[in-house]
């Protein structure tokens, strides 16, 4: 999701963090080992959250290790913490994708986000951008001056995303259906081969996380048209929100939320969120999260688990309007 340069010194440098042998915390939250099980390769986007926050969690776990299960978009992972012990040793963190619209477009999924989990916090979000490559004539400056482009030239009108199913993909539906026209959606695996297509002017647009495109749009090969946030992204602050152009119901932002089985006591489940709140206001992982243009996350314990439900529901109107179905 991110930039090559940002995940490599972002990852090592957690990755360095957690590797420390510390000495034992006094008076932590739970007295056996904890573990942080990601369903993403060391390196990425999630496994860089994780590590940051284990790092600074020891008040929660003396012994506090990230255990990465890949495999499935992300699927073996939640599956993982499901089946746990519910003593709050064992926690997920998913982009949200993974728990508000795979329940949608996977027929046999294996867990209920809701009924199978303590949702604990969210730990960070990302917003995207819809960003328009040298397919497109630089004429086409503005959102609205794209869809009359797509307008007059369906055979071209197509977007990238990171992957079929994703939060990305289904951005791209609901804006073509709130502006009105057709927008062809091409499914990547992953962000990078959809970003070098773009540079490349095999496709129109991607509905891309803005730091993985920001070098390409320094340098004037492509150019971001509009943001999917609440506001504007600092990162490239003259671009509008949808919301801004009169699309008010239009805002894609995705959480990475954190989650313990069902049945960990509620005790344990308020004290670990503290702790990441609290960690999140420590400056190193600070520094580190604007550098990855990461929005700390602002949901706890109630909220949080509000906040999916909602997602849920609003996602599901969305992918079952376009009648999408994963195959596997």
């Amino acid at each position: 999701m991110f930039t090559r340069r940002e995940i490599l010194r972002a990852g090592a440098a957690s990755a360095a963090s957690t590797a420390l042998a510390l000495p034992p915390a006094y008076g932590a939250v739970i007295e056996k080992p904890a573990k942080l099980i990601l369903g993403f390769v060391p390196g990425g986007s999630t496994d860089i959250v994780g590590r940051l926050l284990v790092g600074q969690l020891r008040d929660y776990a003396s012994n506090f290790i990230v255990d990465n299960r890949p495999g499935a978009g992300g699927r073996i992972a939640v599956q993982a913490v499901k089946a746990a012990e519910p003593d709050g040793s064992i926690l997920g963190m998913s982009p949200a994708s993974i728990l508000v619209i795979y329940p949608h477009v996977y027929n046999n999924l294996g867990y209920d986000p809701l009924k199978d989990f303590e949702i604990v916090c969210t730990a960070c979000s990302v917003t995207f951008g819809l960003v328009v490559g040298p397919m497109v004539p630089e004429s086409v400056k503005t959102f609205q001056q794209f869809v009359d482009w797509c307008r007059a030239n369906p055979d071209k009108a197509s977007y990238g995303s990171s992957g079929a199913g994703s939060m990305p993909h289904f951005a791209g539906v609901m804006i073509s259906k709130g502006a009105n026209f057709d927008f062809v959606h091409v499914a990547y695996r992953g962000a990078t081969p959809a970003v070098q297509d773009l540079v490349a002017g095999q496709i129109a647009a991607n509905l891309a996380v803005i730091t993985n495109v920001l070098p390409f749009i320094e340098s004037g090969k492509v150019r971001v048209l509009v943001t999917t946030g609440e506001k504007r992204s600092p990162f490239v602050p003259d671009a509008p929100t949808l919301s801004e152009l009169g699309l008010k119901n239009l805002v894609a932002e995705e959480p990475f939320v954190m989650y313990m089985p069902l049945g960990t006591p509620r005790a344990t489940v308020s004290q670990f969120s503290a702790l990441v709140q609290k960690a999140m206001k420590i400056p190193e992982v600070a520094d580190s999260y604007r550098k990855l243009a990461l929005e700390p996350g602002r949901h706890q314990g109630d909220e949080a688990r509000e906040l999916v439900r909602r997602d849920i529901e609003r996602w599901g109107e969305i992918v079952r309007a376009t009648g999408f179905k994963m195959t596997e």
